[in-house]
C-alpha cells in the first residue's frame, strides 16, 4: 500500500484511481469502516462496500470515463486530520442508451486522518453541482433542480 502524507495527496490519489477504473485502489485509500455517500444519496459503510460500488460504477457506467479535478482545498483541522474539498468535471460517462453523456460537474468532499501508514480517507460525499439551480424539488417523476430567481 502506498503512503499518503497529506488529505491532498490521498484525495489527488483517488482521482488517479478513479481515473484507471481501479476499484480495489480506491478502497485501499479509506479506512476500512469508512463512509461514502454518492451522488443520489447511497451511503456506503465500510471500505468492502465503496471497494463494491465502484466496481459496478466501473462495469456499468463509467467505463472509460474520465475524472479531472479543477479546484482543491485543504483544511487542516489538526496535524492528523485533513478536510478536503474538489471540484471536478466528470467526462465520457455511458447512458442508459449506450450513448455517452454531457459533462459533469462534482463537488466532492473528504475527511482524512492520518494513520500509522500515512492519510487515509474517512468519510467522502459526491454532489453534483448544477449550474442555475438554488436546490431541487420533488415533483412527478422524482427530484428536479429548480431556481427560485
Amino acid at each position: 500500500m502506498d503512503r499518503y502524507d497529506s488529505g491532498e495527496a490521498v484525495a489527488r490519489a483517488f482521482f488517479d484511481a478513479w481515473n484507471a477504473g481501479d476499484a480495489d485502489a480506491i478502497a485501499a485509500l479509506f479506512l476500512d469502516d469508512a463512509d461514502f455517500v454518492n451522488v443520489v444519496g447511497f451511503w456506503w459503510r465500510s471500505a468492502r462496500q465503496i471497494r463494491k460500488a465502484h466496481d459496478y460504477g466501473f462495469r456499468r457506467i463509467f467505463s472509460g470515463a474520465t475524472c479531472r479535478i479543477t479546484d482543491l482545498k485543504v483544511r487542516a483541522l489538526s496535524a492528523d486530520i485533513h478536510v478536503v474539498h474538489t471540484v471536478s468535471t466528470l467526462q465520457g460517462q455511458t447512458a442508459p442508451d449506450g450513448e455517452t453523456a454531457g459533462e459533469r460537474v462534482a463537488v466532492i468532499s473528504m475527511v482524512t486522518q492520518r494513520q500509522n501508514n500515512g492519510f487515509l480517507i474517512v468519510s467522502c460525499q459526491n454532489t453534483d453541482r448544477i449550474e442555475g439551480a438554488d436546490t431541487h424539488i420533488a415533483a412527478s417523476g422524482g427530484l428536479r433542480p429548480i431556481s427560485y430567481r
